[in-house]
């Protein structure tokens, strides 16, 4: 088997945007459309029901049916949805709803309606994990709360709960501790402006979100980074970073939306309570977008 095969996490996988229609409906075939139209343009897959793909927002009708039309377009190994719910047991229900979908691996983050303590997060994964699917955790402790701290993630990765981590903490050092602590545990990038930074930590995939907006440039800059080709990826980085760290601020789905309406993509609206962006905000992410298309970057 292939590395892909058997770790179909690695590379390059865009948490999705998700179109909605002018009545804020899920537009199913643009969603279709776009993913293919991703890796055609060189990413190795998708992760919809992330945060960039609203799925807070969504019924659970919707919320499946998006699984259903990523597998449907790319194919379900390199698909990897997000699991996250409030509850164990109803994260464990989307987990087996992605693998019944033919799904490879999920996104799990801890659990995210309290700040669960170290127990609570262990009994979670060791539930999401008994689905029968690969597990990658996310760990936003600036969202959920809760922090998977090297120790914690290799505890989780002993236990065989998890075989991966989206790591959005924005703290690079911790790479290399995790690496000496579960050297089996695959490093994801989590948050798209620290991509060199983890790439050259020894980062084996990235979860991605200013692919869906420019994917041959951001995909040559990893491809570039976790290459070891340092000039490439500098330049690239040096020139895509005003956009990047867009990725780690709140109007992040907005920012990515409006980028790829610009690029002529379908970004669209978002659902609330999401609003949109300031006029200023606009300002700067359409000179930032308009600065890469000029100079070949889209």
């Amino acid at each position: 088997m292939t590395v892909t095969e058997t770790r179909p996490w690695r590379g390059v996988l865009v948490a999705t945007a998700l179109p909605l229609d002018d009545n804020l409906r899920v537009d199913h075939g643009k969603y279709a459309e776009h993913c293919s139209w991703l890796v055609e343009n060189g990413c190795d897959g998708v992760v919809p029901n992330g945060s960039l793909g609203e799925y807070q927002v969504l019924t659970p009708e919707e919320r499946a049916k998006v699984v259903e039309t990523a597998v449907a377009a790319i194919g379900g190994t390199r698909v990897m949805p997000g699991v996250a719910a409030y509850g164990s047991a109803e994260s464990r229900r989307w987990a087996e709803q992605a693998r019944d979908a033919g799904c490879a691996s999920v996104m799990l983050l801890p659990p995210n309606a309290y700040r669960a303590d170290e127990r609570s997060v262990l009994a979670h994964y060791e539930e999401v994990a008994g689905a029968g699917v690969p597990v990658v955790a996310y760990n936003n402790p600036i969202d959920t709360k809760v922090d998977l701290v090297p120790e914690l993630l290799a505890k989780l990765h002993g236990e065989g709960h998890i075989q991966a981590v989206k790591e959005f903490s924005g703290d690079v050092r911790r790479a290399y501790q995790l690496a000496e602590l579960a050297p089996e545990l695959d490093l994801l990038i989590g948050a798209d402006d620290v991509l060199l930074e983890l790439a050259l930590a020894g980062a084996k995939g990235w979860v991605a979100g200013y692919p869906n907006a420019l994917p041959r440039s951001t995909v040559e800059l990893y491809r570039a980074a976790v290459g070891g080709d340092l000039g490439t990826a500098k330049k690239l980085y040096e020139q895509l970073h005003p956009l990047l760290r867009w990725d780690s601020k709140v109007e992040f789905v907005q920012a990515i939306k409006f980028s790829m309406d610009i690029v002529g993509r379908h970004g669209g609206r978002c659902r609330p309570p999401r609003v949109p962006l300031l006029p200023e905000q606009e300002a700067a992410i359409r000179a930032a977008t308009e600065k890469a298309v000029a100079a070949g970057l889209a």
